[in-house]
């Protein structure tokens, strides 16, 4: 299966497939080590909500809630973000996730200096770093509008390569593009859980750090071109 690339996108489906990888690293992360409660996925949250107000054992209710809000926090600045730099995206690309690089090198910091296991203040302000700076990394990719790489949602990704698909009498799945993203949040899970596991939760941190910062220092490589890609998709 190959990516197709498309002119009107640049580097951007290569940007947005490496934070597609981050969610996975920090999702595993924050279900493992912050109490069953997921920084990027607010559908897994809302649901986590009611398994505890339901009486299901396991759960934190406030955790889920602290990161839905801190998520909308995130989306937020985000949406700041978009209105002063959406008019060239690679721009764009460069002020956010800079700013969520810095939110996430953060969390590294504090899972280092805290150590795991982690008690609630410690929990409280993983939960707040990271729910905020995956509501912000959600904002920008819907905001950048590249098909099938919203980077922290695939329900719509999957159902779309059945729905769409020739068999069904569509135009066609996608398969390329879709199946990326789905491997990508495959595998950033898979290696987050790995080092979770393995007793190194801060380096899932660091890994996340450091692929964040592979994009914003594209983005910075990027801020001032004049090619077709990086104005606005049409809506």
């Amino acid at each position: 299966m190959r990516i197709r690339t498309n002119p009107a996108d640049g580097p951007l489906v290569i940007l947005l497939i490496l934070l597609t990888v981050v969610t996975g690293v920090v999702d595993a992360f924050s279900y493992l080590e912050l109490g069953r409660v997921f920084v990027a996925n607010m559908t897994g949250n809302v649901v986590f909500l009611s398994f505890d107000l339901g009486g299901a054992p396991g759960f934190l209710w406030w955790a889920s809630l602290l990161a839905i809000a801190a998520f909308l926090l995130g989306a937020l600045v985000g949406g700041r973000i978009t209105t002063a730099h959406g008019h060239h995206r690679g721009r764009h690309v460069m002020v956010a996730i800079s700013v969520q690089t810095l939110l996430v090198a953060a969390a590294f910091v504090v899972s280092c200096a805290i150590g795991s296991p982690y008690g609630v203040p410690g929990k409280v302000a993983l939960i707040l770093l990271l729910g905020i700076a995956m509501g912000l990394q959600n904002a920008t990719a819907r905001a950048l509008s590249v098909p099938d790489l919203t980077t922290t949602v695939l329900t719509l990704t999957i159902a779309g390569i059945g729905a769409d698909n020739t068999a069904a009498g569509g135009k066609g799945a996608r398969l390329g593009r879709r199946s990326a993203s789905i491997a990508s949040m495959f595998g950033g899970g898979l290696l987050g859980a790995a080092i979770v596991i393995h007793g190194q939760p801060a380096l899932a941190m660091l890994l996340a750090t450091v692929l964040l910062a592979v994009v914003a220092i594209t983005g910075f490589r990027v801020a001032r071109s004049d090619e077709a890609w990086v104005a606005p998709r049409s809506k």
